[in-house]
């Protein structure tokens, strides 16, 4: 099997709600996000998929609706109404059901990604550049 990977970034800020360390604070990242796609090794092809194009599709499918943004849970009071001031002030929010962890990021792109990437098998999200999580297809 061979494996490409395109490496996307986007800034964005968050808050851990419930937690005990300096992350249940408001702080922002600059994310990177690596797509990574396999072949089987019986496919004839000699590229897996074309690296512009997987650019193109993470940065529409991920990129654009994060970038610059606040994420917050809505399952959170406290980040909902951190999120409504953001909101009333223009500024850019994203909503999500659970926190927003690295390791649920990894996941909500991976599904996000799954109907546009033919061959996808892993993402992984980077807070930082040594902290990482990544899901990988079953």
């Amino acid at each position: 099997m061979t494996t490409v990977t395109k490496t996307v970034r986007f800034d964005a800020a968050h808050v851990l709600t419930n937690h005990q360390g300096l992350c249940k604070n408001l702080h922002g990242h600059t994310y990177r996000v690596d797509v990574s796609v396999a072949q089987p090794d019986d496919d004839a092809r000699d590229m897996v998929i074309d690296f512009k194009d997987l650019k193109r599709i993470a940065n529409e499918v991920v990129c654009a609706r994060f970038d610059h943004a606040f994420i917050y849970s809505t399952a959170s009071t406290g980040e909902r109404e951190i999120a409504a001031v953001v909101e009333k002030n223009g500024m850019r929010t994203v909503a999500i059901p659970f926190r927003s962890t690295a390791e649920n990021l990894a996941k909500l792109f991976f599904g996000e990604l799954r109907a546009h990437v033919p061959g996808l098998v892993a993402v992984k999200v980077w807070e930082t550049a040594d902290s990482a999580a990544e899901y990988r297809a079953e």
